[in-house]
Parts: structure tokens; C-alpha cells; sequence
């Protein structure tokens, strides 16, 4: 999909939409934007008035785009009426029309292409070219949802060894949902979540990340503009305190949660209460294994999209590199020079590869593992280090003979960090690619196909990529095993997260 003119992707035409389409001090509440309130100007509870603002950033350059107001447990409540005073009617829609608001919802996004993307670089520090990947991406999911809901079939007839006895299966959806989405991919794992949501005809809480509101917030508009009905989907800008509330909520039947593991055991033991529904996608430390037959330059190029897309702010990002001792050398010596020949810099220039952290919080989370680095005398090929510029970045770091002890090799970074070992045989490749809590995702590098399938057989992932980049299709299930996570999400398996199977059971 390509929408982009010449003056449409720039700093300045993104902080022109802020300025003119994004509501920056409310809440998508039954249908329309209501203003979040402001702590009273005399009130001494500095933390109360904290807690009710935040700024989002330009991460390329770490200044103020805009503050914004955030949501309190007062939205949530209003939030969840709506989305319960419209779930009745919105479940019982036909199937052919909820499709139609997703296709619309495509559609209008589509129309403001360039106005996503431009939001996308300026509040998430994406390169350009990774944006529109993001928008198009969630666009196909959208459209993806209203094609599978309208292939369901309504009814189907269950085969039983009683022959006077009929049984027929339909689905119904799961009901009220909240839905919590994380800053590294807004508007993406947004429709991962809220496509398949509409779809089996739940209504829904949004809480997108209050890192990265500017893109998210346009969604508001969207569905105003498509004129979804009124309490079906509610945007709540907020933090935890928001987070809490809504999977604290007796009238939430389901709560899908994208992001930390620490967060997520805090979502899963509020879901206890009340035995709410639950789908968690949270960390990874996955593995790329390249085997002695694999093409080194290829191998190289997989390697880096792996660890330095999105500046490794990604959960399936590969960062242990497992290589076969016999190409080691050859490997690591051209992924050096390709390394440190990707252009790092702004995302609204067309030129850069590796754009920005998010912010500094995150900018800090990676500084504290290369000072952890230098404390375990880890060997480091290039990178570790900060750049002494604007801005939020890191170089692209890459340690190598690393051992499986150490905290780089099973820990989240989540930054631009790749740790690397060599192994003997597959054997030994798919041990040390399992030894992890997490089981998310993996990759193979092998001229050997049917090799490469027995590989991904024995590791243990949710999505394992073979001699590809990280591409993921909206038709195939997403999730992991171990600590990445409960349930799927995408393809069939994400609908099925909505909802419910239902049996009726009569005599012929």
C-alpha cells in the first residue's frame, strides 16, 4: 500500500494532525468525546495531579509534542455502562453488518494512511518505512475479521453415536472486554485485539498505552466517522490506576493484555476475581539459529531484522543468536560491517534503518543491561554504548560468546541487544534455543528445508520463521508457550478468543 506525497510525512504535517484531529484531554466514552477533568488548581495532592497528565514525546528528539489528560477510575465507570447498556443489541447484530464496520473501519484508515503513519514516526520514533508497514498491517487485520466472522458458519451439526438425538454447535460472543494494548506497535496490536472483539460481537474497553496515544487516539475518530454505534468500543487514555479498574470490574467478562510479565501475573491474579476470561501476550527472548549450510550474507540480513526492527522493541524479537562453530567466524565478521553500516537517525528521514527508543524511560532500561554487560566482562563485538545526541537512541549492540548465566542472555532487554553463542550440532542448537523461560517465537537459517522443519518440531515457540524475515499474517495464530503468555491471538484461534461455544441438544 502506497498513499505517501512528497510533503505528507513530515514532522511538521504530523504535528499539524495533533494539533487539528487528535483529542488530547479526553476519553471515546458511548459514542463521543468526553473531556477528562482536570484536578481541582487548589488541591495539594500533587500525586493525584500526576497521576491526571502525561506528555507524550518526540522520541527522535526527546521534546514535548503535547500533554495530555488522563483517564481515572470516573471514565471507567462511565465506559463500562456504555459498553454494557449497547452489548444486547451489538451481539445480537447480524454477522454481515458488524462486518461491514470493520471493512469501514479499513477503509477510513486507508483514506488517513499517511496521517497514521506520520503519527506513528513522530510519537513512536518508527522510521518511516516500518510505520506504514504497522498501518498496513492493521489495516489487513480488519479487513481479515470481517471476511472470517461472515465465513462462520452459524450453526453447524455435531455428529453423536445417538441416533435419536440432534446436536447442533453455534458460538456466542464472550462479552464485555478489556482490552489493554502496549506502545511498541500502536494500532496494530489494537486490531489484533479489537478486530476479532467486534467480530464475534463483544463490546469493548480500550486502554491504549499512554506512551503512545497520538496514533491511537485518531481511532476515536474513526469510529465516529463510520458511525459505529454508540458504547461498542470506549477509549480510555490512561496508566495502571486506568488498567486496574477496568480488570478489577465485576461487568468485564474478558480482559486481553498485551505486555510485561510483571504486569501481566498483576492482570492475571485480578482476573481471579470474579473468573474472568483472560488471553496475556507478554515476554520473549527468542532464538535464531543458523546452521552450518546457510547462506552467511542471508543469514546476516535475518539476523539484523531480527534484533534491530523497531529498535528491538519487539516481543518475538530474536536476541540470542545461536551459530554453527564452523561459519562463526565468517558470520559475526560481515554481521559487524552490516551492523555498523545501518543508518540510525530520525524516522521521518527516509534514509534511516534504526530509529529511536520510545522514551527514556526505555532509552534507561537499556543502558542499565550494557552497564550489566560491562560488569559481567561480556565480549562485545560493536555497539553498547548510548549515542550522545538528541533523543532517545542506542547503538546496535551485539555480544558474542556470552554465557547462558548471564543476565543479557535470559532477560528482556528490549532494546536494539543481540547475545550470541555457537553450537556443535542441532542437538545442541535446539537445547540452548529451549533453555528459556519464554517460548514465543524463533527463527532458522538452513539451505536444508526438511532439516529446518524437524528443527522448528523440537523448539519450543508459538511462530517459527524459516529462512523469512519476522513477517506475521493476520491467518496465523499468534502466542507463545512458558512464560510468553495464555491463549492465541490472529488467524481463527483470534476469534475464538471472543468467544463462546454454545451446544443445543433436541430429539429428532
Amino acid at each position: 500500500m502506497e498513499m505517501t506525497n512528497a510533503n505528507s510525512l513530515t514532522r511538521e504535517s504530523a504535528i499539524q494532525t495533533v494539533h487539528d484531529e487528535v483529542m488530547l484531554n479526553a476519553a471515546y466514552i458511548d459514542g463521543k468525546w468526553m473531556t477528562i477533568e482536570a484536578p481541582a488548581t487548589d488541591t495539594a495532592d500533587a500525586d493525584s495531579y500526576d497521576s491526571n497528565h502525561d506528555s507524550s514525546y518526540d522520541s527522535n528528539s526527546g521534546t514535548i509534542i503535547a500533554t495530555t489528560r488522563l483517564c481515572t477510575k470516573v471514565q471507567v465507570e462511565l465506559a463500562v455502562n456504555a459498553a454494557s447498556a449497547a452489548y444486547p443489541s451489538w451481539s445480537q447484530t447480524a454477522v454481515s453488518k458488524r462486518a461491514s464496520y470493520l471493512n469501514a473501519i479499513a477503509e477510513t484508515m486507508e483514506q488517513q494512511f499517511d496521517k497514521l503513519v506520520g503519527l506513528s514516526v513522530l510519537n513512536n520514533g518508527k522510521p518511516i518505512e516500518e510505520a506504514k508497514i504497522d498501518v498496513s498491517d492493521a489495516i489487513a487485520c480488519y479487513r481479515y475479521y470481517a471476511n472470517l466472522i461472515t465465513e462462520q458458519a452459524t450453526w453447524s451439526e455435531v455428529s453423536t453415536s445417538e441416533s435419536s438425538i440432534r446436536l447442533l454447535k453455534t458460538y456466542a460472543p464472550v462479552g464485555i472486554c478489556a482490552l489493554i494494548v502496549p506502545w511498541n506497535f500502536p494500532m496494530v496490536t489494537t486490531a489484533w485485539k479489537l478486530a476479532p472483539a467486534l467480530a464475534a460481537g463483544c463490546t469493548v474497553l480500550l486502554k491504549p498505552s499512554e506512551v503512545t496515544l497520538l496514533p491511537e487516539l485518531m481511532l476515536g475518530n474513526i469510529l465516529s466517522a463510520i458511525k459505529l454505534p454508540k458504547g461498542v468500543v470506549n477509549i480510555l487514555p490512561g496508566a495502571a490506576e486506568v488498567g486496574a479498574a477496568m480488570t478489577c470490574h465485576p461487568l468485564i467478562d474478558k480482559i486481553s493484555f498485551t505486555g510485561s510479565n510483571a504486569v501481566g501475573e498483576k492482570v492475571m491474579s485480578q482476573a481471579a476475581k470474579g473468573i474472568k476470561d483472560i488471553s496475556l501476550e507478554l515476554g520473549g527472548k527468542s532464538a535464531i539459529v543458523v546452521c552450518a549450510d546457510a547462506d552467511i550474507d542471508h543469514a546476516c540480513d535475518l539476523i539484523i531484522g531480527g534484533i534491530f526492527t523497531n529498535a528491538g522493541q519487539i516481543c518475538s524479537a530474536t536476541s540470542r543468536l545461536l551459530v554453527h562453530e564452523s561459519i562463526a567466524q565468517s558470520l559475526f565478521d560481515t554481521l559487524k560491517v552490516k551492523t555498523e553500516n545501518l543508518q540510525i537517525g530520525d524516522g521521518f528521514d527516509t534514509d534511516t534503518q534504526m530509529g529511536p527508543l520510545v522514551s527514556e524511560q526505555q532509552l534507561n532500561q537499556v543502558k542499565k543491561y550494557f552497564d550489566i554487560a560491562t560488569a559481567e566482562n561480556l565480549t562485545c563485538l560493536t555497539g553498547g554504548e548510548v549515542l550522545n545526541r538528541q533523543g532517545y537512541f542506542a547503538m546496535p549492540t551485539i555480544y558474542t560468546n556470552v554465557p547462558v548465566t548471564s543476565r543479557l542472555w535470559t532477560e528482556e532487554v528490549f532494546g536494539p541487544v543481540l547475545v550470541s553463542q555457537t553450537f556443535t550440532d542441532h542437538a545442541e542448537a535446539i537445547a540452548l534455543a529451549n533453555d528459556s523461560q519464554f517460548a514465543l517465537a524463533a527463527s532458522i537459517v538452513s539451505a536444508d528445508e526438511t532439516a529446518a522443519v524437524e528443527m522448528a518440531l523440537q523448539i519450543q515457540a508459538g511462530h517459527i520463521w524459516i529462512n523469512e524475515q519476522q513477517i506475521v499474517l493476520p491467518e496465523s495464530g499468534w502466542g507463545g508457550f512458558k512464560q510468553s503468555g495464555i491463549g492465541r491471538e490472529l488467524g481463527v484461534d483470534g476469534l475464538s478468543a471472543y468467544q463462546k461455544s454454545k451446544h443445543v441438544l433436541f430429539s429428532h
